[in-house]
């Protein structure tokens, strides 16, 4: 497995797997990431995997990493690293979760489902047909708290984002922006072209994990009715 160390700040290491976000380079940081899980290292606080690089935050004050003629624990956490990552096979790597995520498409729900549809030269039914059709995977969390960066969208409704961006955009809006879908977790400014709504909440603060969704998770869009969603959002908080 070919990878590069480099430190972030002075208790934190990048571990780089690639250059291209691809499928290949996803694997790589889910084997890595189930690696961690099950074997961590105590002087871990936390990790974060992203595109193409997995991101360690380390305890650098740790009685394990002082000490064995290593001047800096930054020396000391690669010298465990490259111990550990030469070992982990890509078979290792375990079933993707499929996360099911209904969505109420258009009207109040997705203001920019009409503009998604104009500009490829589409209608509102085959944008929804295309974009619930996609085969999705979510590469990482970030932006807000549970927020899919999600790839494998198609290119036929690939749109532009706004040039100016929304002050709020409602909990659980489904956007697009360029090539990349996702969906709103929390209120928040974005710039996103939004085409629905799901009842589903994606941030669970109260819950561990907060987040529904991590990275390595498969998504599937279901369209549901108005009267879908109503009922679903009423449930969900009941």
């Amino acid at each position: 497995m070919e990878y590069s160390l480099y430190p972030l700040g002075d208790n934190a290491v990048i571990i780089e797997l690639g250059k291209e976000i691809d499928m290949k380079t996803q694997q790589r940081i889910q084997v890595i990431a189930s690696c961690l899980d099950e074997n961590p290292f105590p002087w871990i606080i936390e990790y974060i995997p992203a595109f193409t690089t997995i991101t360690i935050l380390y305890n650098p004050v740790h009685p394990s990493l002082s000490g064995d003629n290593f001047s800096l624990p930054f020396e000391k956490v690669c010298y465990h690293l490259e111990r550990l990552l030469p070992t982990i096979s890509l078979g290792k790597s375990s079933e993707s979760r499929v996360v099911d995520i209904p969505v109420c498409y258009g009207g109040e729900y997705g203001p920019d489902l009409e503009y998604v549809a104009e500009i490829n030269k589409l209608t509102t039914d085959e944008v929804i047909q295309i974009h619930s059709a996609g085969d999705y995977i979510v590469y990482m969390i970030g932006f807000a708290p549970g927020f899919p960066y999600v790839g494998g969208m198609s290119e036929k409704i690939a749109a532009p984002r706004r040039e100016s961006p929304r002050l709020k955009i409602p909990a659980r809006t489904v956007g697009i922006a360029g090539m990349q879908t996702g969906v709103y977790p929390i209120e928040t400014p974005g710039g996103w072209q939004l085409i629905g709504q799901t009842p589903i909440e994606l941030f669970r603060p109260d819950e561990n994990p907060p987040s529904l969704l991590r990275a390595g998770d498969k998504i599937r869009f279901t369209p549901i009715s108005q009267k879908e969603y109503l009922k679903w959002e009423k449930d969900e908080r009941c």
